[in-house]
């Protein structure tokens, strides 16, 4: 691995690679390895939108998102995003942005039916679903009768790179070497051998190669790691001191648990005392404070 090639993964660096123009057939055919359509449903063209513009501003933005969007000829919405660190809201994000796309593809008054299909890949760089696959497919499926589908507009995807760092790659397989593409610490002996079986993939490597010796690339990189680092480690941070205030609230109520259950025993041998002297109720409830229920439990216990 040579040690200037920089992490395909990091979400500016992904842009890059295949969210624009010059680089259109590296997304369709990294999207034809996800999605695995038939041979006369593969993705032959898409129109790749972005309304981002990448300034060091912009990528400072603690930490804002950058996602690959396009469409294809058959109008269907594609929305196509990396994250590096853990999300445990990652399920809420994605059906967020899910709908708001899909709801956003046609105007206010037109018909649904012009509504398009919109699916949602996450590319995740650890382990998130109780599940061993590192690739998941969702729709909607009725509960009980699941083969039934009640529809196809909406389609997420989870690329769990964890677990398959976990596995043994099968070259043979187009999401096996794109996923090997993607990873950082991929050797140079790998990514030969991805280069001379796929010619796109040697074209992906090409492109992250050049836009690594870039200058001006190198220096956003650079300020998208710091804004993702410093996010993380915020991240970090409080969730340390929410189990810190954690424990020391469970502390305090034990504590305080402790002292009134303390006083509640004490207050019982009390009373048990004054029944053993022969008190009436209405006496020892004045002056221990205590229901009157209890002392006549007390009375019955000591019969």
């Amino acid at each position: 691995m040579t040690a200037s090639r920089l992490n395909p993964k990091n979400d500016y660096l992904f842009k890059r690679l295949f969210g624009e123009h010059e680089s259109k057939q590296l997304l369709i055919e990294l999207l034809n390895a996800i999605l695995r359509p038939s041979y006369n449903k593969r993705i032959v063209d898409v129109t790749i939108f972005d309304n981002t513009e990448l300034t060091a501003e912009a990528l400072d933005g603690k930490v804002g998102r950058l996602d690959v969007r396009c469409e294809t000829l058959d109008r269907e919405q594609i929305d196509l995003e990396v994250q590096l660190k853990r999300d445990y809201e990652m399920e809420k994000r994605t059906l967020y942005y899910l709908a708001r796309l899909y709801t956003g593809s046609i105007k206010e008054g037109l018909d649904y039916d012009l509504l398009k299909k919109t699916v949602t890949i996450n590319i995740l760089d650890y382990s998130f679903l109780p599940i061993d696959a590192f690739h998941t497919t969702f729709h909607l499926y009725e509960e009980t009768h699941r083969a039934y589908r009640l529809t196809d507009v909406f389609e997420i995807h989870f690329l769990e790179c964890a677990k398959f760092r976990k596995m043994a790659v099968d070259i043979n397989d187009p999401l096996h070497r794109w996923l090997l593409f993607l990873e950082h610490k991929a050797t140079e002996r790998q990514l030969e051998e991805l280069m001379e079986m796929d010619a796109t993939i040697k074209s992906a490597e090409e492109r992250l190669r050049m836009l690594s010796a870039d200058e001006e690339t190198r220096r956003l990189y650079e300020v998208r790691e710091d804004a993702i680092l410093e996010y993380n480690s915020g991240l970090s941070a409080a969730e340390r001191k929410g189990r810190l205030e954690g424990k020391l609230e469970g502390r305090l109520e034990g504590k305080l648990e402790g002292k009134l259950e303390g006083k509640l025993e004490g207050k019982l041998e009390v009373a048990a005392n004054m029944v053993a002297l022969g008190l009436d109720t209405e006496t020892i409830v004045k002056l221990t404070g205590l229901p009157a229920e209890d002392i006549e439990r007390l009375k019955r216990d000591k019969v």
